[in-house]
């Protein structure tokens, strides 16, 4: 065997770092501070803060290969954490704002987080729980008047902690193996399980993103990633521009339509990225007060489909370019992104937009294939359905702390995303289910069957079964089904019991009492019947008993 000649030049996250400081300092970083103001600086003072945070970690006792999580918006101060927290070799744990309290302890204690940075809006949702986190030993709280109330135990200030530390520090992400984030989904059922990337799959991911294939930002591009930073590492988003040298807008918590067309409109964004709910939210916004959004070149959208009455109407009344892309936190996260290609050129606009609305090809460095029942690959004829497997340079092989788990990793190396889905000739492939009966909503996973459990654990319910019905603003909602013991039971009631265990928005939209829920064969809920039952809308609340 003859090998190249080529240097081995290690895949870590520092090389962004440096890279932005040599051939973009001057390019800004802007985040939309609470009170509405801006807080704007360049990538030179960006870099030298990221090394600050480097000494500061290191004065915590944050050792390589600790985890260290990050409960926060979309900020500066985030962004830092981004690249500080690996190029000190700790790992990003990103939490997700939006779990419950008791998914969140779950998510902590498994990861075993050394220190969690915490933005202060944020504290009245932590510091109930603070006192259940096994192994953290330190909370940094940012973002938060110095005179404001902190109840976390061993608690200090970012800036007091920034301002103390040197600007000289030596990165410790010698090799690029070692694990750079960590991120929970709960894309299946029960608790969720961790993703733990490392600084080569994510460097490749960067390089897969930056790609005209994929999302391709440039230096001359102003990005709004919409997308919370806990939310698959915000899709990629803030290690691209960063390696590219794009002006960075961080909407802080103000993702409300208005201030979002504002931003836009202000800071002539030429990217921004969201799940469908915030762009049906914004195009309502646009319509009642219009804006000048002419400066987008791509609106991405993510996290679920978006409908395809949507993506016509953006370009139809704002004439915008509307990006459908597809992945999984699972894969870092990008799979595929729906762009018209040259051999699209004779398409008429129903035919743009019917492309635009599939999930798209899949980009250079995922590969894909659909499987029968049986484990057969299908073909690829836009007809035949089959359940999505992928591999590549930034799937997950599996979930941390979680061997040989074959429900969701195949011995020939695929991951299982779940999805079913045909895939046509041209390569554009359309999610027609789910393997798993999960209500996607706003972007977010719902637990069908983590909601049915706690349903029936209640002393009232006899049988419940929850499925997603459409809804226009949020893709998805929960329908629960139920047989109540006696008569009928109180919804407040059941409201109250789930919220116990599931954040708010996991509660059913509707609650519908029926006599008896339809069962398959082998005696399982027939949850294929209950959508058809209330495909329409249409409640009935006597559906026909099962055949025997």
């Amino acid at each position: 065997m003859l090998h190249g000649l080529m240097m081995d030049y290690p895949l870590t996250l520092d090389v962004i770092v440096e890279h932005a400081r040599r051939m973009t300092p001057r390019k800004t970083i802007k985040t939309k501070l609470p009170d509405g103001a801006w807080h704007e600086y360049d990538y030179a003072e960006f870099y030298r803060r990221v090394k600050k945070l480097g000494n500061a970690l290191a004065a915590l006792g944050v050792e390589p290969g600790d985890r260290v999580g990050t409960f926060a918006w979309n900020t500066f101060e985030h962004l830092e954490l981004y690249f500080g927290i690996p190029g000190a070799g700790a790992v990003a744990h990103t939490l997700n704002i939006r779990l419950s309290p008791e998914q969140l302890k779950f998510i902590i204690n498994h990861a075993e987080d050394k220190a969690i940075f915490v933005d202060g809006t944020l504290l009245p949702l932590l510091e109930p729980i603070a006192a259940e986190l096994e192994t953290v030993e330190r909370f940094v709280v940012f973002n938060c008047d110095q005179r404001q109330a902190v109840n976390l135990p061993n608690a200090t200030h970012y800036e007091d902690l920034m301002a103390e530390a040197s600007e000289d520090f030596e990165w410790r992400c010698t090799d690029e193996d070692m694990a750079l984030g960590l991120c929970y989904t709960s894309g299946t059922t029960g608790m969720p399980k961790g993703v733990l990337y490392s600084h080569r799959s994510m460097m490749l991911h960067t390089l897969g993103v930056m790609q005209a294939a994929a999302l391709g930002p440039t230096e001359a591009d102003v990005v709004l990633p919409v997308v919370p930073q806990f939310h698959a590492m915000a899709w990629g988003l803030p290690y691209a521009c960063a390696w590219v040298g794009a002006t960075i807008i961080m909407p802080g918590r103000h993702l409300q339509p208005a201030p979002l067309a504002e931003m836009i409109e202000g800071e002539r964004v030429t990217i921004a990225a969201g799940v469908p709910t915030i762009w049906n939210g914004l195009y309502h916004e646009l319509r009642r007060n219009p804006r000048d959004i002419s400066s987008i070149a791509q609106l991405v959208v993510g996290g679920s489909a978006m409908p395809r009455g949507l993506i016509e109407a953006y370009e139809r009344d704002f004439n915008v370019n509307v990006a459908h892309a597809w992945g999984m936190t699972e894969m870092s996260p990008i799979g595929s992104v729906s762009k018209l290609q040259t051999r699209h050129s004779d398409l008429d606009e129903a035919g743009r937009w019917d492309i635009k609305a599939k999930q798209g090809y899949f980009v250079p460095g995922v590969d894909a294939r659909i499987v029968d029942d049986d484990g057969r690959e299908v073909a690829w004829d836009g007809e035949t359905m089959g359940e999505l497997q992928v591999r590549g340079y930034w799937v997950a092989r599996q979930y941390y702390k979680l061997e040989h788990d074959h429900e969701h990793f195949t011995d020939d190396g695929w991951f299982r995303t779940g999805d079913v889905v045909t895939i046509d000739a041209d390569g554009y492939m359309t999610i027609t289910d789910r393997t798993k009966d999960l209500v996607k909503s706003g972007g977010e996973w719902i637990s069908s069957v983590d909601l049915e459990n706690r349903l029936m654990s209640h002393p009232d319910v006899l049988e419940a079964a929850v499925i997603a019905i459409a809804d226009e603003t949020w893709g998805e909602r929960p329908l629960a089904v139920q047989v109540p013991l006696e008569g009928s039971c109180d919804e407040q009631a059941l409201n109250a019991w789930l919220l116990e265990r599931f954040p708010k928005f996991w509660l059913p939209d509707r609650y519908v009492a029926v006599d008896e829920i339809p069962k398959t064969g082998v005696g399982k809920m027939d949850k294929k019947a209950l959508r058809q039952m209330f495909a329409d809308g249409e409640l009935d609340p006597h559906p026909k008993p099962s055949a025997p």
